[in-house]
């Protein structure tokens, strides 16, 4: 799938004050596991999954095997939508399909409104939510920053 670039101050805050901020081994290991233990609790079927995270750049690399090309652009988007990291390599192995679009939420976006940008029907957000889920665990609660994976219809 290759590389996906996030904005760093945006996402979920897995690692607890600055801990991520300081590139020591150990900060680094535990910030992979904080995220590893993030994407399995999306329940997305992944198998062997390995989670790298090098603080000093923000990246994180994901290997392993996942069962779709859905459930690898959900793993790269829920490593990617975590607070201090800024792109996300992933390495997931999955059945050959066409990729997803992508779009960055800024202030006053809606899944109503990205709808009727790539689908031209602002009634079709549910296919965006259901696209991004558990990811999103409501269609209003969206936020600037995030990056949302926009499906094919």
């Amino acid at each position: 799938m290759g590389l996906l670039s996030f904005i760093k101050e945006a996402g979920e805050k897995l690692f607890g004050g600055s801990s991520a901020e300081a590139a020591t081994p150990d900060a680094n290991t535990a910030a992979a596991a904080a995220i590893k233990t993030y994407i399995e609790t999306q329940n997305l079927g992944l198998t062997g999954l390995d989670v790298t995270y090098t603080a000093s750049s923000g990246v994180v690399t994901l290997a392993g095997q996942a069962p779709s090309q859905e459930a690898s652009e959900k793993a790269a988007l829920a490593a990617g939508n975590v607070a201090n990291v800024t792109s996300v390599e992933n390495n997931l192995v999955a059945p050959a399909a066409p990729p997803a679009q992508y779009h960055d939420v800024v202030k006053g976006d809606t899944l109503s409104a990205i709808s009727k940008k790539y689908y031209g029907d602002a009634n079709k957000y549910n296919a965006i939510f259901e696209a991004n889920k558990p990811m999103l665990s409501h269609p209003d609660k969206i936020y600037p920053g995030q990056k949302l994976r926009i499906p094919a219809l």
